[in-house]
């Protein structure tokens, strides 16, 4: 068997194993096994470049490629449901429907309905070559290179399947992957996601495909759209579904009669807790294909189908005291104590009330009766007062906002642009000090990674480190010494990131060191020259001209530099670096003779330009080499986009 056989060999097997373990549960090799296999896919297919194909399973993990998202038409429309809270509104539509089918004798499909984002995937020949977002039900986002990452939608199909067709279901993110995304969050102090909804829509829209793969979104299938498609019941279709390859739910289940549809409903109200994945409700639609067709529609919503919503869960307990919490940035948030409270299968005594405006919306006193809910939350919040419980006559003291900081007593200061309030004695307050140690160390920043809370804590109470500095210039073990040594080899832009200028992210730190190249350049730049930067705003800019105007701040960098780390661009980048192709979206084709694929995306974004992996109408130009995919070229071609040859390309650059 030849190299090119033993590829397409590969990726069977990998399409199996993927499905088996993602999909039924239920893996047929181990870990150690899948992952060699893997390997050798990898392997050969860096030999073979001209066998590239993006269902390939290698390209599960998805690429730093920074993607647009083009606009596409859905080929069937995409409406939405017509909702209920209300179980009379159920047996209403149920009764509807009988008398609008005379009298036949029908059956309603129960399904659960799924709290994400909705998606349609388009395939021709058994292959994934479309997932486009709901949009505005007429047309959505293309989204195709960020859902192939996703391990439970299948790239290439079982058996025997029509050439072409639609199936449509829903984006998760199970509350696993939810919560360890909000703990990453949550250490490097960014904006915790309010609820597993808003992170699956975020991450499916994320530039970086890797981000994508890395937070472990799931997805569910649920309505199956084609001509060539068997069977008239929508069951039947899902079941034909699951044998295909795709995540079918299991709780599917078909009702002959009204009480059937009412027991389900009952059933989930409660049991939905368990399961790994938001629900907000149960969608109840009839089975039959040809009576939904005689059903129709209106113009915004299906006849034949309905969504009942649950009513989120909520409880009442006793606020005994606010208390505030100082975060790495100064940020001080306050936090609402309870009695311990059952909700959502877990006891609750803490909830965020999130920044000023909104606690003292609440006007909260001592004693007062709350309460509270989950409603698919990670995080428990107060929804109200509950003013019949609460003794209105006889209530405690009035909680109000704190004017100092509850550690280092420095008055609090609030910019108008912003909702937080914060300390601004940023060099002296314990809290943040620690966090801004944490934060050089996290995996992102320095990756000192075997330096953690625990031990920072205590060098600190020991009095042993003040600064990040520190780390430099004390004595450690040979484990801890070899990780604070090899971390004076991280890149400038993750050394930037990681001295926590405040609103300076990854991205803001990338930009700012593609621009300045080096720390003394940086230091000296006009907020002018700041604002001009790429995704430099108002307030990042004001952030980084301050903070590198303070003197304990210079001192610290200086002291950092002293010990040998990364201030400047390195010689590679500094050669390569350019603004040749800034504001140009380039998509890459083909094979070519002098660089690799991924070389030249590196080339195209340190030449100022963005790499794209679909051809539309942002692109600037594709970069073509051999045997470059007919498919790119025919748009191209009926699109006017210009094709650059290798040379042409790196005689563009010089």
């Amino acid at each position: 068997m030849d190299d090119k056989q033993l590829i397409i060999q590969l990726r069977e097997q990998l399409h199996t194993h993927n499905y088996n373990y993602y999909v039924l549960n239920s893996p047929t090799i181990s870990d150690h096994e899948f992952d060699d296999l893997m390997h050798r896919l990898e392997d050969l297919e860096q030999k073979h470049p001209d066998m590239y194909d993006a269902n390939s399973p290698t390209q599960r993990v998805g690429s730093d490629i920074s993607q647009e998202f083009p606009t596409v038409r859905h080929t069937r429309p995409m409406l939405s449901l017509a909702n209920t809270y209300s179980l009379d509104e159920v047996r209403d539509f149920y009764q509807r429907t009988s008398n609008s089918l005379n009298g036949q004798p029908f059956r309603i499909c129960a399904e659960l309905k799924y709290d994400g984002l909705s998606i349609s995937l388009h395939y021709q020949k058994g292959r994934l070559i479309r997932a486009v977002t709901r949009g505005d039900g007429l047309q959505g986002d293309d989204v195709t290179g960020n859902v192939r990452t996703i391990r439970t939608i299948p790239l290439v199909l079982n058996g025997s399947v029509p050439d072409e067709f639609e199936i449509r279901g829903e984006i998760l993110m199970p509350w696993n992957s939810f919560e360890r995304l909000n703990r990453e969050r949550a250490e490097a102090e960014e904006e915790l996601f309010a609820n597993p909804r808003n992170a699956a829509s975020g991450t499916l829209k994320s530039k970086d495909a890797r981000i994508v793969s890395h937070r472990g979104l799931d997805a569910y299938l649920y309505y199956l759209l084609g001509d060539d498609i068997p069977g008239d019941g929508h069951y039947q279709r899902m079941q034909t579904a699951r044998r295909w390859g795709f995540n079918v739910s299991n709780d599917i289940k078909l009702c002959d009669t009204l009480q059937d549809v009412w027991d389900y409903i009952t059933y989930w109200d409660t049991h939905r807790k368990e399961l790994p994945v938001a629900t907000d409700g149960i969608v109840l639609k009839v089975d039959s294909l040809a009576q939904q067709r005689a059903l129709g529609m209106t113009a915004k919503n299906p006849r034949w189908a309905i969504a009942y919503k649950f009513q989120a869960e909520q409880a009442v307990t006793t606020l005994r005291e606010v208390t505030f919490q100082v975060g790495r940035t100064g940020v001080v948030t306050p936090v609402a104590n309870m009695d311990p409270v059952l909700l959502s299968g877990t006891m609750v005594h803490r909830a965020t009330l999130h920044n000023q405006d909104v606690m003292q919306g609440f006007d909260l006193h001592v004693g007062d009766k709350v309460r509270i809910e989950k409603g698919g939350e990670i995080i428990p919040k107060i929804v109200d007062i509950d003013h019949e419980t609460t003794d209105t006559q006889h209530r405690g003291d009035g909680i109000r906002f704190i004017t100092h900081c509850p550690v280092c007593g420095t008055p609090l200061q609030r910019n108008p642009e912003e909702a937080s309030t914060f300390c601004p004695n940023d060099q002296e307050c314990t809290p943040q000090i620690l966090g801004k140690i944490e934060h050089f160390v996290s995996r992102k920043a320095m990756n000192i990674n075997l330096i953690g809370t625990e031990l920072i804590n205590s060098y600190f109470n020991d009095g042993i480190i003040h600064d990040a500095a520190d780390l430099y210039y004390m004595h450690h073990d040979a484990k801890v010494q070899q990780s604070v040594e090899a971390s004076k080899q991280v890149p400038f832009e993750r050394v930037l990131f990681a001295i926590g200028i405040r609103f300076v992210g990854e991205i803001a730190a990338k930009s700012l060191a593609r621009k300045y190249q080096n720390i003394d350049n940086l230091s000296q730049a006009s907020m002018e020259s700041l604002l001009e930067t790429d995704g430099i705003g108002q307030v990042i800019a004001t952030s980084v001209y301050t903070y590198l105007r303070n003197e304990r701040n210079i001192t610290l960098i200086n002291r950092l530099r002293q010990a040998g780390l990364q201030f400047q661009l390195n010689e590679t980048q500094l050669v390569s670096h350019s603004t040749v192709l800034d504001g140009q979206t380039i998509v890459i084709s083909g094979v070519f003779a002098h660089h690799s694929r991924d070389e030249y995306k590196h080339i195209i974004e340190q030449n100022g330009g963005k790499n794209s992996s679909s051809v539309s109408a942002m692109t600037s130009f594709i970069l073509a080499g051999d045997n470059m995919g007919p498919a790119k070229l025919e748009k191209a071609t009926r699109l006017g986009i210009r094709i650059v040859s290798e040379q042409e390309f790196l005689d563009m650059l010089r």
